[in-house]
């Protein structure tokens, strides 16, 4: 046997064995409603075995609480309902939901992602298209069924191979997750869990959903770039021409009606007149959408930056659903928005036990414990701040080949490591942000992410034998060059000390 096919045996086998591991991990829903009765046991365990530390803050000892006593039993049962409701990521993803899906029902969404894309041409279509995936994360799934097969059709229109475009957009998509220009339903559900986290050490603590906006936006163009030249030097190439039977049929691009052109433009006013409103708010000392201090960081649009998703959101949503004739009265905008509630039926359920397993990790104090005792052995190590964030990369990395929900991962080891880099000095905001790089760079190549089937099947309608190694042998490239590119782009954030997000600096110090 060759080297190569020796090679490529191994990977094939890895692959599989990756499949075969996160395949057997039970449903999202069901490892945290196991996490919470582990975090009950250990609870157990802790107070039996004396399991304390001293509080970095306070310097008080802080003692492991058995929750299997009388008094955790019965705090167990008459906060349960309470976890669920507080639960910090529940009302702001919902909020940002129900504004979105006024959006994404109307049509809106879905008429910008082909605006952008069917007007662009020569080279700077592969760029439109990367770009326009990352952009399209701020509307959940729409990139997965609309760009990515939409990008295939456009490629081979022009005549460059269909996988290739396909591959682009998958890149930007998924590859790109974490970066865009405008903030998304990911966002505040994120900032929630950082929140939650963080108050295990800093009861005060607040991350908006803004929290990483300044890095994203940076993340957006280097990652859209990237994926540019990973396409038009690596993988188109290596793809050749086509030369499969597949043919689209004409007029497949399904251009721009009027009416959609109109419904556009009536949205672009609203968002006009929304954005004007709110420079005549902050612009003046005395502004309407200043603080309370008079400052920009604790104005309502930062603190309350879902709000103002959900009523942008929602505006423009509806000025282009009633000129086009999408929404006919408000029954149709009432629909559209339980369409987007539907969406989130499976998030409820695992928001009630993670909600269950972060507030008895929180009660029993093994997450401050945990935090103490890892930062200490990490500190001893004292192996700096750059080697410190790119291991917490590849572990996020690593993790995610395993298991496919962003959120259900973050809730899992946020109440871990936020607290651990809290004592460090390094600040909940940082911790995100790294973990949402890992977490982005290998979605492009994991079995595990939930629309990996889907990639296949629109990647068969050109290539009939391609299966998971396909794609992995098209996505591998590009999930490297994310990976160097956004470690790169975080080793010169860190250098210069650049805040990640509005009042959102690197460094923390716990108060006294």
């Amino acid at each position: 046997m060759s080297k190569s096919k020796k090679s490529v045996g191994i990977f094939q086998r890895m692959l599989n064995w990756t499949e075969r591991v996160g395949n057997a991990l039970p449903h999202p829903a069901t490892l945290f409603a196991l996490f919470a009765l582990a975090a009950l046991v250990f609870s157990a365990v802790g107070h039996v075995l004396g399991w304390e530390v001293v509080h970095p803050g306070t310097k008080e000892i802080v003692r492991t609480v058995n929750l299997f006593s009388q008094d955790g039993i019965h705090r167990i049962l008459l906060e349960m309902v309470d976890n669920f409701t507080g639960f910090a990521p529940l009302g702001i993803v919902l909020v940002a939901m129900l504004g979105i899906g006024i959006a994404e029902q109307s049509g809106l969404i879905n008429a910008v992602i082909r605006m952008m894309v069917l007007n662009s041409h020569g080279r700077l279509l592969t760029f439109v298209i990367v770009f326009t995936g990352i952009l399209s994360n701020v509307a959940s799934d729409v990139g997965y069924v609309l760009l990515i097969p939409l990008a295939g059709v456009i490629f081979l229109a022009v005549g460059r191979h269909p996988v290739a475009g396909m591959a682009a957009a998958f890149a930007g998509v998924s590859g790109g997750f974490s970066a865009n220009l405008v903030l998304g339903t990911v966002d505040p559900l994120l900032a929630g869990l950082s929140q939650e986290a963080a108050r295990i050490l800093d009861p005060a603590y607040e991350v908006n959903p803004t929290a990483n906006y300044y890095f994203m936006v940076a993340s957006t163009f280097v990652i859209a770039f990237a994926g540019t030249f990973v396409t038009e030097r690596v993988v188109e190439p290596r793809l050749g021409k086509y030369t499969g039977e597949y043919k689209e049929k004409e007029n497949s691009f399904d251009k721009l009606s009027k009416k959609e052109k109109k419904g556009l433009l009536m949205a672009l006013f609203t968002l006009i007149a929304i954005i004007f409103i709110t420079i005549i708010g902050i612009i003046p000392e005395d502004g309407f959408f200043r603080g309370s201090d008079g400052g920009m960081l604790s104005s309502p649009l930062i603190r309350g930056v879902v709000a103002m998703l959900f009523i942008t959101a929602g505006a423009t949503g509806l000025a282009y659903g009633f000129t086009t004739g999408a929404f006919k009265n408000d029954s149709d905008v009432m629909k559209g928005m339980a369409a987007s509630m539907k969406t989130m039926a499976v998030y409820l359920v695992l928001v009630f036990f993670a909600a269950q397993f972060v507030a008895y990790f929180k009660w029993s104090n093994l997450g401050i414990i945990l935090a103490v005792k890892g930062a200490d052995l990490i500190m001893s190590t004292d192996i700096g701040l750059i080697p410190l964030m790119i291991l917490f990369i590849l572990l996020a990395a690593t993790i995610n080949m395993l298991m496919g929900s962003a959120s259900a991962k973050w809730a899992i080891i946020a109440p871990i490591f936020i607290p651990m880099f809290m004592i460090m000095g390094y600040s909940p905001e940082l911790s995100q942000v790294v973990y949402r790089i890992g977490d982005s760079v290998t979605n492009v190549i994991s079995p595990m992410m939930s629309f990996f089937a889907l990639i296949i099947a629109f990647i068969q309608k050109y290539e009939p034998k391609a299966g998971i190694g396909t794609i992995i042998a098209a996505m591998v490239p590009y999930s490297i060059a994310f990976l160097v590119i956004w470690i790169l782009l975080l080793v010169v954030w860190l250098t210069l000390g650049i805040p990640l997000g509005p009042d959102a600096g690197i460094y923390y110090t716990l108060p006294n």
